[in-house]
């Protein structure tokens, strides 16, 4: 599935990715993992964090972009930076924390002193230099910084197009979570679960917003739990599946939520016994906090890495063509505590270390993994709901809850990347 250039064969993305199939090396091939990683996950924007993980000055976290090593960083000015985590000496790491707050780095290796903004400030022994003065070195910085209401993102392409373009649509699913803080602010500082998975990184980006799964993949918790979230994801449902553009897709759930017009049912709870938080948005948002408290959070995808899921934010990084991290965290709403405390109580049992959600995602993940490795047969199918798609009134291509339309977008949108000249 290759074709031949003058130096060495590139990879033919337009016979690999087909409108209702797609071939099972795009999971397993080292050169196109190579290739994501220069289109994509340095070619484009990547979701690395959000500002409130590093809210003082001089505040920083270690992060990635891919297998790049990231510092995020905030400056004593208030400005948050994306260095790269390499001593422009001789390559040394120069953040070994997780976190810290410190307005400096210093490289164990030779001693090499850089400011939180990515100065070289000082190193030892300057008359090894001769009469160069001071050096014109520094770490390496993420080309490109952008931030939409606290979420960070990086790109190491000083050309790519600006992050309000490449969010389009899917920015008002961020303004949707916003809007459920009585302030109007997500923080995600309740800390990161490290998940590590045998899988190619896209098998968990398209499994974000398939709405076929749950019901068989998760059926033993909702029976268990007598959940309501089963139903929603059924031929049944008036939920629907829509692609947002650029590769984003969402699960829209609020058909359903309208149709019993519950504040708060979404989060599986009801109005009297979270009564502060109801009181905050109706006094705040007026008529509007009944909408708002009925349709909930969003269930959106965020092309390539940043997913949103009601009560839960997943960063996905991946390591090689077979092994990615998909990291965890509660959403915290500021001035909602009653209901922060339940989402990072509901997420821990979701998603934690002994989490049921997870649990039956990742396997799926790697059990995938392993199948893809096998010869036969070559193709993937997601041709599921493409002859009952329809346009929304806004011109959004959607399909049933339980429908590959997102499935197929992602793939569209990929291969406009992989292709690009």
């Amino acid at each position: 599935m290759t074709i031949a250039t003058d130096s060495a064969p590139r990879v033919d993305y337009s016979r690999l990715i087909q409108p209702e199939r797609v071939h099972g090396s795009l999971y397993t091939d080292p050169a196109v993992f190579a290739d994501e990683l220069e289109r994509i996950w340095y070619g484009g924007w990547v979701f690395v964090g959000h500002a409130s993980e590093v809210p003082l000055p001089n505040d920083y976290v270690r992060k990635n972009i891919g297998p790049q090593d990231i510092i995020m960083t905030r400056d004593r000015e208030g400005e948050v930076h994306l260095l790269v985590n390499r001593c422009a000496h001789r390559g040394n790491l120069v953040c070994d924390e997780p976190a810290g707050n410190s307005s400096s780095f210093r490289c164990p290796y030779h001693g090499w002193t850089y400011r939180n903004t990515g100065e070289l400030q000082g190193y030892p022994y300057k008359k090894g230099y001769g009469s160069q003065g001071k050096l014109d070195l520094r770490l390496a910085s993420v080309a490109r910084v952008g931030i939409y209401r606290g979420f960070v993102f990086g790109s190491f392409n000083p050309d790519v197009v600006p992050l309000e373009e490449h969010l389009g649509a899917a920015a008002g699913e961020i303004d949707r979570l916003a809007r459920l803080s009585p302030a109007g602010e997500v923080e995600l500082d309740a800390g990161w679960l490290r998940h590590r998975t045998r899988a190619n990184w896209k098998l968990l980006a398209e499994n974000e917003t398939d709405g076929y799964h749950p019901q068989f993949v998760h059926g033993s918790i909702f029976a268990v739990t007598g959940s309501t979230i089963g139903p929603l994801y059924s031929d049944a449902s008036t939920a629907v599946t829509r692609a947002l553009g650029n590769g984003h897709s969402e699960n829209d759930l609020r058909p359903e939520f309208r149709k019993f017009a519950e504040p708060m049912r979404w989060f599986g709870t009801t109005e009297d016994r979270v009564p502060d938080y109801v009181a905050k948005m109706r006094a705040l948002h007026g008529e509007a906090a009944e909408q708002i408290m009925i349709e909930g959070g969003p269930h959106v995808m965020i092309f390539p890495n940043l997913f949103i899921a009601e009560i839960q934010v997943f960063n996905i990084q991946p390591i090689s063509a077979n092994e990615c991290v998909q990291y965890s965290t509660a959403v915290q709403l500021r001035g909602a505590p009653e209901l922060n405390k339940r989402m990072l109580s509901q997420s821990i049992g979701s998603v934690g270390p002994a989490g049921m959600l997870l649990a039956d995602d990742t396997e799926m993940y790697e059990r995938n993994q392993r199948g893809v490795e096998q010869l036969r047969p070559e193709w993937l199918d997601i041709r599921r709901g493409v002859e009952r798609e329809t346009h929304d009134e806004n011109g959004f291509l959607i399909g049933g809850a339980t429908d590959e339309t997102a499935m197929r977008a992602f793939w569209r949108h990929y291969l406009s990347l992989m292709e690009a000249k």
